[in-house]
């Protein structure tokens, strides 16, 4: 279980988390919603432990990641699958370099494993055959799929989503919602998934929680969230422009 204690954090004079408390379950997809600037990113980056917190825990399986030091905590980000916003690809590298780049920085994996793995990655996408391509000749689409292969390549117990589908078309976006999904279930990991396209993510998610101002507005089951009677959670789930957001 992932366990979230009164967590703060300011840039400058700005506060971005304050005091967000929340307990993800193992095993299962929490989704993660709100208003553009409302902290879900730097929550999810003090869940990796790529963020240091001003005050206030994270915990994972029990274990203070805030307190860390580094090497402790690029221990344990290495049990960590992330794709964030803009798939951060090496334009200079092929995608079966890009997706084995974190097998060579934190595995003892040989060649032949690591071609392997790379290889079922990519089939598992539907991209079988692309290896050889660079990012810059794929589809904004096509290197979404590659993101996701490359944050799955290490088989990672704990998996964070930030934006999967920005940017991408609804069907092509439902498709990546299903994929995610099937691999959260197959691998029986933890994910945590942010994504403004709200329908599409509550069609995969177990719970949901919504951020709103740098604090945790609502977190529960999908149909908890559908049956809130919270004005915001309400107008934010129904795309509803009158209201009080």
């Amino acid at each position: 279980m992932i366990r979230v204690v009164g967590l703060r954090k300011r840039f400058g004079r700005k506060t971005v988390l304050e005091d967000v408390g929340v307990d993800i379950p193992a095993g299962g997809l929490w989704g993660l919603i709100g208003p553009g600037a409302s902290g879900k990113t730097v929550l999810v980056k003090h869940v990796a432990g790529l963020l240091t917190p001003d005050a206030g825990r994270v915990e994972v399986e029990g274990q203070n990641i805030s307190a860390m030091g580094e090497v402790a905590r690029q221990k344990l980000r290495s049990r960590f699958g992330m794709l964030f916003q803009q798939n951060a690809l090496f334009d200079s590298l092929t995608v079966a370099e890009n997706i084995a780049f974190p097998l060579r920085r934190l595995t003892a994996l040989d060649e032949r494993q690591i071609a392997e793995r790379v290889a079922e990655r990519l089939a598992r996408v539907g991209l079988a055959g692309f290896g050889d391509r660079t990012p810059n000749a794929l589809s904004g689409g096509q290197r979404k799929r590659v993101g996701i292969a490359r944050a799955t390549v290490t088989q990672s117990e704990y998996l964070i989503f930030d934006e999967p589908t920005a940017g991408l078309d609804p069907v092509t976006s439902q498709k990546i919602f299903d994929l995610l999904r099937a691999e959260q279930i197959s691998r029986k990991s933890t994910a945590l998934m942010i994504s403004s396209d709200v329908a599409g993510l509550m069609s995969v998610v177990d719970r949901v929680a919504m951020m709103l101002r740098g604090r945790l507005l609502f977190e529960g089951t999908r149909d908890e969230a559908l049956a809130s009677s919270d004005p915001y959670v309400k107008q934010f789930l129904r795309g509803e422009t009158e209201g009080p957001l």
